[in-house]
C-alpha cells in the first residue's frame, strides 16, 4: 500500500540520502559531477535538507509498504520581502527535489507526488506552481506537461553545466 506524509527535520539524513539515490542515475546521464554542479540533488546532504526546513520548505515522503520511495519540498515563501512569491500579486509556489528511488520510476510514484503538491497548493490558495528542469531533458518536462504544467523561460546560469527551463502550473485555469 502506498501512502504519503509529511515528514520533518527529524528525517533530514534519510531525506538527503533518498534524494541522493533517486537523483545519481540523472547525473550520470547529464555529465554532472560535483566539480561542475556540487550543489546537484545527485549530492545532497543533511544540511542541505536541514536549510530546506530552516527556509519553511515542507517535505512529503511517499511509502510503499512503510518503506519510503520517493519524496517532494514544497515551498510557499511567504515574507513580505521575497518579491519572487507574489510576482504580480499572485501567491506562487515551488515544487522541488521530487525524487524517486530508481526501481519505482516510471511507475506512478511520481504522478502521486506531484498530484499531493497541487492538491497542498489548492488547499493553501496558491494560484502557481513554479518548477526548474534540465533544458535538455526533455522526458522531463514531457511528463510534467501531461500532468499540466507548462513550459516558460529558458535561462542559462554561468555556475552550472546545463541550461534550466522553468515550467509551471496555474491553479486558476484548472479551477
Amino acid at each position: 500500500m502506498k501512502q504519503i506524509k509529511e515528514v520533518f527535520s527529524d528525517h533530514s539524513e534519510a531525506l538527503a540520502h533518498l534524494i541522493q539515490e533517486a537523483n545519481r542515475a540523472l547525473a550520470t546521464d547529464f555529465g554532472i559531477n560535483q566539480s561542475n554542479n556540487p550543489k546537484h540533488s545527485s549530492f545532497c546532504e543533511k544540511n542541505w535538507v536541514d536549510a530546506d526546513f530552516e527556509r519553511g520548505e515542507r517535505y512529503f515522503v511517499l511509502t510503499e509498504d512503510s518503506v519510503p520511495i520517493g519524496c517532494v519540498a514544497y515551498e510557499t515563501p511567504n515574507r513580505a520581502s521575497d518579491i519572487s512569491a507574489k510576482t504580480n500579486n499572485i501567491r506562487k509556489a515551488y515544487l522541488n527535489r521530487l525524487s524517486v528511488l530508481p526501481e519505482h520510476q516510471g511507475k506512478g510514484a511520481g504522478t502521486l507526488l506531484v498530484k499531493h503538491i497541487i492538491e497542498q497548493a489548492e488547499s493553501d490558495n496558491i494560484e502557481r506552481i513554479s518548477l526548474g528542469t534540465i533544458s535538455q531533458h526533455a522526458k522531463l518536462q514531457s511528463w510534467y506537461e501531461q500532468l499540466g504544467f507548462i513550459k516558460g523561460d529558458t535561462k542559462h546560469f554561468e555556475h552550472l553545466p546545463f541550461d534550466v527551463t522553468y515550467m509551471m502550473y496555474d491553479l486558476d485555469n484548472v479551477k
